[in-house]
């Protein structure tokens, strides 16, 4: 080969190093990708460049790979008679260039490959490898149907493909145009540009698929047309870039019956805080529905003041488990656990939905020392619940489930009130 203006001779190849030596016994070790794309780099005798395949072997799939070189021992060996290349032994005798001309080769290795349970190896087959192999080397006996990406227009005639995007093209921003509509319009666009009945379209099924495929996912045909000078839509609530910027309050009903001490069924709600940067909750506090909103007071201690940092929190937590039912949701071990690795911050904004909290003069003051600022949520739509309390509801669902299915039993003298909870529908 030509490389920086010399005459090179190929030694070695190995893990994308090409090994040269020139005439005058000067060598050098070259990276594979940069001696093809060196400017004049060219092939010797060759008649033309061979084309650099952008795909690594290493994206290759080992099944691939295997075949490739299996392909490669059984090709060397009709080329040469030896499976390794020249100089690695003797070959066999259907195999001998000596005694066999390259046509009879060629059929002893598909009858070869025939006994050992290849499917579909002819003389022809053989005969083709061998050519793709000394124009392209081992890339040349890789399937490359493995190599096929899924593609979104599939086989259909480009023509076609072109005139489903003009058409969508031509029915951007039209409110009521339908994928129907679309597939019209291309038929008329396929008969004006090439001729009636000169181009074979489709399925009205496949071109369903297809424009729904080659339709902008933002801009579905039907939709109002975007443009760059279109105003965003005034009003809404700033977005929260960092933890703690924004932070919402909200109530969700849990959808279970609980029984009271008193042994009258309860309603219970969860009052949750959930930062709208990291979606994380900082604080959820279990109450009674009848019991009013829970104070603010209560919710700022929770997010602000890790439970593990509190003064004696640890030992109450063991004699409240030291004194409980025989089953609970969580060990003593996994709840500290996951009560220290639960995120504590002080919020800039705390975004209050209607009613999850009382807000005092004492509250104010409070959020005014810490630099809290207070702000009302939007109003909804009819019907519609903000984002934040449907994350709450579905959590409080998760819970729910999961408080039914870890239900301890009970015993003998617990069963009168648990037959009230359950003539409740609830749990006891």
């Amino acid at each position: 080969m030509r490389f920086e203006d010399r005459a090179w001779q190929v030694t070695g190849l190995a893990d994308g190093r090409v090994y040269l030596v020139a005439g005058d016994g000067a060598t050098a070790c070259v990276l594979a990708a940069r001696l093809v794309a060196a400017p004049g780099f060219v092939v010797i005798g060759a008649s033309a460049a061979q084309p650099v395949t952008p795909v690594l072997w290493e994206a290759v799939p080992l099944e691939a790979q295997e075949r490739a070189l299996a392909w490669l021992r059984h090709i060397r060996e009709v080329k040469t008679g030896l499976p390794g290349g020249p100089g690695s032994g003797t070959p066999r005798p259907e195999y001998d260039p000596q005694a066999f001309t390259l046509a009879e080769r060629e059929a002893a290795k598909a009858r070869e490959l025939a006994g050992l349970g290849w499917a579909r190896v002819s003389r022809a087959t053989v005969q083709r490898m061998r050519l793709v192999y000394g124009r392209q080397g081992l890339w040349g006996l890789v399937d490359k149907r493995h190599l096929r990406g899924p593609s979104p227009t599939g086989r259909t005639d480009e023509r076609v493909v072109a005139a489903v995007l003009e058409a969508l093209r031509r029915c951007r921003g039209r409110k009521k145009t339908t994928i129907r509509q679309v597939i019209e319009l291309t038929e008329l666009i396929v008969a004006d540009t090439h001729g009636p009945h000169q181009v074979r379209l489709p399925a009205r099924s496949s071109l369903y698929r297809l424009v729904k495929a080659l339709a902008d996912p933002a801009e579905p045909p039907g939709s109002a047309a975007r443009t760059a000078t279109a105003g965003g839509r005034a009003g809404g609530p700033p977005a929260a870039l960092r933890p703690g910027e924004r932070v919402q309050v909200a109530t969700a009903r849990l959808p279970v019956g609980v029984v009271g001490e008193d042994g009258t069924p309860v309603v219970v709600a969860v009052t949750a805080a959930l930062d709208q940067a990291s979606g994380c909750v900082l604080a959820a506090v279990l109450h009674a529905e009848q019991d009013g909103p829970v104070e603010l007071s209560v919710l700022l201690a929770e997010m602000a003041v890790p439970r593990s940092l509190r003064p004696g929190w640890p030992a109450l937590l063991e004699q409240a488990h030291a004194g409980g039912p025989v089953r609970r949701l969580m060990s003593l071990p996994d709840r500290i656990e996951a009560t220290a690795s639960r995120p504590a911050a002080v919020p800039e904004t705390l975004v209050l939905d209607r009613g999850p909290a009382g807000i005092t003069s004492a509250h104010l003051t409070v959020c005014e020392s810490l630099g809290i600022s207070l702000e009302p949520a939007p109003p909804r739509a009819a019907g519609a619940a903000s984002g934040v309390l449907r994350t709450l509801q579905v959590l409080a669902g998760l819970f729910t489930r999961h408080a039914v299915a870890a239900r301890p039993a009970v015993t003998a003298g617990q069963e009168d009130r648990a037959d009230e909870a359950d003539e409740a529908g609830g749990v006891y």
